[in-house]
């Protein structure tokens, strides 16, 4: 879990970094496609930071919810999965 949790903070970590590299190409009035294809990088990392996220909630909160047997802690994470999936399509 905490191998996990470190390896979506260097993502974050990553992508913010990059992000401020986007901002400064962005002031700095750089070209077009070469702003987009950071940002596209920065979204890349991102996603792969809660893609991450999501498998370690999984893999915890989740498994821990259904070792418990309690119908409403199993109800309750399995809407918040679909919740997060149905945001997740919608981008």
């Amino acid at each position: 879990m905490t191998h996990n949790r470190n390896k979506a903070t260097i993502a974050m970590k990553k992508a913010r970094t990059s992000l401020e590299k986007v901002m400064k190409m962005i002031e700095k009035d750089e070209y077009c496609i070469d702003i987009i294809q950071q940002s596209l990088a920065v979204i890349g990392l991102l996603k792969s930071a809660n893609i991450t996220l999501l498998e370690t909630h999984v893999d915890c909160c989740v498994r821990n919810a259904c070792k418990s047997g309690k119908k409403k802690e199993i109800e309750e994470k399995m809407s918040e999965l679909i919740r997060v999936l149905k945001i997740a399509q919608s981008k």
